[in-house]
């Protein structure tokens, strides 16, 4: 990687200096990914199984 990308994804960077997402975007198939810093995720596409009522 070069210095330039390095310092564009920094916060994204790992020990390894790989770039890691927050554990509930790794799979997620949008481009909205977050680093594996955020503590508090806002994501239009994350719906949670616990957050929807029963029928």
């Amino acid at each position: 990687m070069s210095k330039k990308r390095k310092e564009e994804w920094a916060f994204f960077l790992n020990d390894r200096g790989r770039i890691a997402y927050n554990a509930l975007c790794r799979r997620c198939v949008h481009n909205c990914k977050q680093s594996f810093r955020t503590v508090v995720i806002v994501c239009p596409h994350y719906h949670s199984k616990r957050s929807h009522r029963p029928p």
